[in-house]
């Protein structure tokens, strides 16, 4: 956000809202993952069909990888910073050097033989030991590693609240984060302040009202670690702190990628190939394409660059968001069939596996972002002021969509998919039942034409 032009007094408020924007829809979605216990990749079925879902789930698998991949160089960064530390502490020793002095001394024959992040050997040997670092986690249960995230959450509070305190006592008001302003104006800095704010894992939550609590801890907690970087860009020069706050990131990045990044590219995978790939499995495929043929160190290789890939994304997102907000809890009102969506042939299955109500939407509120999106791509291309679109391409796609969405599919409702109340898996095979059914579960399977086996 600073790098394109807004101070920290608009980037600030950017982050503030685009968070409290966010926490809305992840309230909602998350809500319907802990009703129904199923993830993105299935439930998708109900509001997109059958077949046509794969479409928001390959979408939405290929940006899980890619983000593994930018965590990925983000976490590599941390350990760049402690080989970067201790060249420079050999400096401090071999020549008496002052910190500013050594300092330069180091940076200088970086900075001129590692202009290409490609070419920068030191820096993608890092990011290979990083990668080499998490991947062992990858091949673990959840479950199994969750006193990595126990550490975590207890480490890096710490971490960033002591990076704050150090650079406001450290950088003086006069010539830090204070004195920055804006360096562009008018209609730039409005378009540039809302690309900044359009800048799943809930189901496993014990009960309906343990994920309520991230509607006031997402906008809160991420503003606090977002104004922790905005606190302290290009104001760094303490080793010891710089060590033990990198040591704290790489841990954090780790738990990060594993939970929000490689297992949701999993899940998709599972769902699109469950014959061949597992959770597992599907991590491990994700390590590879997200940590190498993504080639994250080009997309962050400028920050424009960056903003544009973010964005670039959401105008799918957005739209699939907003027709699972309004399929689930306007059209259906809650009350979903979760053994159909795992049938081919099911209530879901809409027109040839496809909801056309749901393709409108798509067709309908992502094709005015895409002249945009082209113009990020290509900039000689000029696509006039309807480029602005893509600018806003989350709020623009979601709120349109439901919108669209929710007035097709009044219109034309599909009664096959209405049921009079909701259908869990439980209410078909009890939880205590081994995989043995008795003629009593075949018979229920039979009446809610669930093939078994397909319902756990």
């Amino acid at each position: 956000m600073l790098a394109i032009g807004l101070s920290w007094r608009q980037a600030l408020p950017a982050i503030v809202v685009a968070y409290c924007i966010t926490a809305v829809p992840i309230l909602l979605t998350g809500t319907i993952g802990t009703r129904l216990r199923v993830p993105f990749s299935v439930l998708s079925r109900s509001s997109f069909g059958f077949w046509f879902s794969y479409f928001p789930v390959i979408t939405r698998g290929i940006i899980a990888m890619s983000w593994f991949g930018i965590q990925t160089y983000n976490g590599s960064e941390c350990i760049y910073q402690v080989h970067y530390l201790s060249r420079r502490n050999v400096m401090f020793q071999q020549h008496n050097l002052s910190d500013a002095e050594g300092h330069m001394a180091v940076y200088r024959p970086y900075l001129k033989s590692h202009t290409g992040l490609v070419k920068h050997y030191q820096r993608m040997m890092c990011y290979l030991l990083y990668w080499l670092l998490q991947f062992p986690f990858m091949l673990l249960s959840p479950q199994k590693i969750r006193y990595l995230f126990m550490i975590k959450g207890v480490i890096v509070p710490f971490a960033w609240l002591a990076m704050v305190i150090w650079a406001f006592i450290k950088v003086p008001p006069s010539v830090g984060l204070f004195s920055q302003h804006a360096a562009v104006q008018g209609s730039d800095l409005s378009w540039a302040w809302l690309t900044a704010l359009n800048t799943d894992f809930t189901r496993y939550a014990t009960h309906e009202r343990a994920q309520y609590s991230q509607a006031i801890i997402i906008p809160v907690a991420f503003t606090l670690c977002s104004f922790a970087g905005l606190a302290l860009i290009n104001q760094w020069d303490n080793r010891a702190a710089a060590f033990f706050a990198s040591f704290a990131f790489l841990l954090t990045t780790i738990g990060t990628n594993i939970s929000a990044n490689a297992l949701v590219a999993a899940n998709d995978l599972t769902v699109c190939f469950p014959k061949y790939i597992n959770i597992r499995r599907g991590q491990v495929i994700c390590a590879f394409i997200g940590g190498w043929a993504f080639c994250p160190w080009e997309v962050l290789a400028k920050a424009s660059g960056f903003l544009s890939f973010l964005s670039g994304y959401t105008i799918f997102i957005g739209p699939f968001i907003g027709i699972m907000i309004v399929d689930y809890w306007l059209i259906h009102q809650g009350k979903i069939d979760v053994p159909a969506m795992y049938q081919v042939n099911g209530r879901y299955r809409y027109t040839y596996g496809v909801n056309w109500r749901a393709l409108a939407t798509l067709v309908i509120c992502i094709a005015p972002a895409m002249p945009g999106l082209i113009h990020s791509i290509k900039p000689s291309i000029n696509v006039g002021g309807i480029h602005n679109l893509f600018a806003i391409g989350w709020i623009f796609g979601f709120w349109s969509a439901f919108v669209v969405y929710y007035a097709l599919s009044t219109l034309f409702p599909a009664r096959g998919t209405y049921v009079e109340k909701a259908v869990l898996p439980d209410d078909v095979i009890p939880p205590s039942t081994s995989c043995d059914s008795t003629d009593e579960d075949v018979e229920k399977l039979d009446k809610a034409h669930v093939t078994p086996g397909t319902v756990s």
